[in-house]
């Protein structure tokens, strides 16, 4: 029998809390299978009080690099060595990257929504309403106004925090970015062309949530995502669906993420449709 090259497997992995319910760990394993790579993905509950440790532990252990996920987009900037373009923008760090030593932070969020997008419709020149202001927005946000996106409109129910990110897309990027205040049911405007989900209203186990808007104000012209993988198919999806939008679930924005962040830790391209499989027979 053939000995394998090295017994010590490539690690990467993920540190968040909750971490239980993140299929993350999942999708990259079979990537990595498929690749014949000897590598692992290692599913770690991290609470903030042992951030720090994990992050001096996974460099001591030579890992390649790993995601972060709530609580800890934010946090995790201080233990760092480095901010590539897209962490120094947006504010938050998803994916960190260990070479020789040094961690490298970066933002693949907003990257793997805009591709999961351009499946259905290229966002230059388009009218956009966000739902939502937090982490996730804030990256989905940046990547659109970077890819020409026409109108912006951040709604929240933090009117600063929503102001503020409209604010740092016109400064930063340029982009025509406005926020409403999102006090009551929002009533989406008529003009819209395509309309996201980006808070966590509808995420396991709270899924028959939907996000407070008036959805008799959903035209079927629209084009509507849910950036929730977790169930794939919200009840906000199907409302919209019901009323003849095109819908894009929140599974091609997990799937497309890790695909940059395996290809930023490995060298390889893993294949975004074993993963996908792999979400659907978790899900059902």
């Amino acid at each position: 029998m053939a000995l394998p090259e090295s017994f010590v497997s490539q690690l990467t992995g993920l540190f968040a809390s909750p971490a239980a319910e993140n299929p993350t760990g999942a999708i990259v394993e079979a990537a990595y299978r498929h690749a014949g790579v000897n590598a692992r993905y290692v599913m770690c509950e991290v609470r903030p009080e042992g951030l720090e440790a994990a992050v001096r532990g996974a460099v001591a252990m030579g890992w390649a690099g790993f995601h972060c996920s709530l609580p800890h987009k934010i946090a995790v900037v201080e233990h760092l060595d480095e901010l590539a373009e897209s962490a120094e923008l947006i504010g938050a760090v998803n994916c960190v990257v260990i070479r020789d030593g040094r961690l490298i932070g970066e933002n693949t969020d907003g990257q793997g929504f805009l591709t999961s997008l351009r499946g259905t419709v290229e966002p230059r020149g388009q009218r956009i309403v966000i739902l939502g202001a937090g982490g996730a927005a804030r990256a989905i946000a940046f990547e659109l106004a970077l890819a020409g996106a026409g109108q912006i409109l951040i709604v929240s129910r933090r009117r600063e925090v929503g102001e503020d990110l409209a604010r740092d897309l016109r400064e930063r990027t340029r982009a025509d970015a406005s926020a409403a205040h999102w006090y009551t049911s929002f009533a989406v405007p008529a003009d819209t062309q395509i309309l996201i989900n980006a808070t966590s209203v509808g995420l396991f186990p709270d899924v028959e949530a939907k996000p407070e808007i008036d959805y008799s104000t959903v035209a079927e012209q629209m084009i509507v995502a849910d950036i929730i993988p977790n169930p794939p198919r919200t009840a906000f999806l199907n409302e919209v669906e019901a009323r003849g939008c095109v819908v894009i679930d929140g599974l091609g924005m997990l799937v497309n993420q890790a695909v940059i962040a395996i290809r930023r830790w490995n060298g390889i391209e893993a294949d975004a449709q074993v993963m996908r499989e792999t979400l659907t027979e978790i899900f059902g």
